[in-house]
């Protein structure tokens, strides 16, 4: 019995002892306190964004007014700027450094603004048209220069003898004469479609196919008369 008691006094001197009337009263205090302070935040947030949406409202009524740009706020309070933009549908862009001056900018679609705009604002500078169009302007120009001059620089050099590949039908004597009169275009380094025309008429065209044909005729003759013999 004596161990069986000291088992038990043990156990019941390692049970955590009841909190005091004391104790439990700073606890009941704390958790009021607590509950207070969550619906104090809870309250703040949507004064917040009732406070955003009567902005955007008026915003909205505005017939000249194409952007509002908002204060610089933390990540929470510009999420909210961007579900009231959203649901309005304005068109929204963040700007700034975190915790520095990040802030929302929201624009009604039809004043979207353009990547100039937009990569002025970015850089913190304000937006001037004039300036992004000419400097659009000489981007182009310069894409431009640059095809031209890849151009220039992959010339592509005639893979085809035009003397070999039209002799069978001009005959040798007219294909040296005609590839001694081929001009090279100097810009392209090839031969122009007006000087790959064929000058020959109608009727030398006819006259050569039927000399052709009479002379294959000849050399069939020839051949069974020869047979035959």
């Amino acid at each position: 019995m004596d161990l069986l008691g000291s088992i038990l006094g043990s156990m019941d001197a390692s049970k955590p002892k009841p909190p005091s009337e004391k104790e439990r009263l700073m606890k009941k205090k704390q958790k009021e306190l607590a509950a207070k302070l969550e619906e104090k935040h809870r309250e703040a947030k949507l004064k917040f964004r009732t406070k955003v949406e009567t902005q955007i409202t008026d915003f909205l009524k505005q017939e000249n007014g194409q952007t509002l740009k908002f204060s610089a706020m933390d990540n929470y309070h510009r999420s909210v700027v961007h579900d009231v933009a959203e649901v309005a549908g304005l068109v929204t862009f963040s700007f700034g450094e975190e915790d520095v001056d990040r802030h929302i900018q929201v624009w009604k679609k039809e004043f979207s603004p353009c990547e100039g705009e937009l990569a002025s604002l970015k850089r913190g500078e304000e937006f001037d048209p004039v300036k992004e169009k000419l400097e659009r302007q000489e981007r182009e120009w310069r894409e431009k220069l640059e095809v031209e001059r890849s151009r220039t620089l992959n010339k592509v050099a005639p893979k085809t003898n035009y003397q070999e590949k039209y002799e069978h039908l001009i005959g040798k004597d007219s294909a040296l004469e005609a590839a001694r009169k081929t001009e090279t275009n100097a810009q392209y380094g090839m031969v122009s479609a007006e000087q790959k025309k064929d000058r020959r008429t109608v009727e030398d065209i006819q006259a050569q196919l039927r000399a052709k044909k009479r002379l294959k005729v000849d050399n069939e003759q020839g051949l069974t008369r020869f047979d035959l013999v």
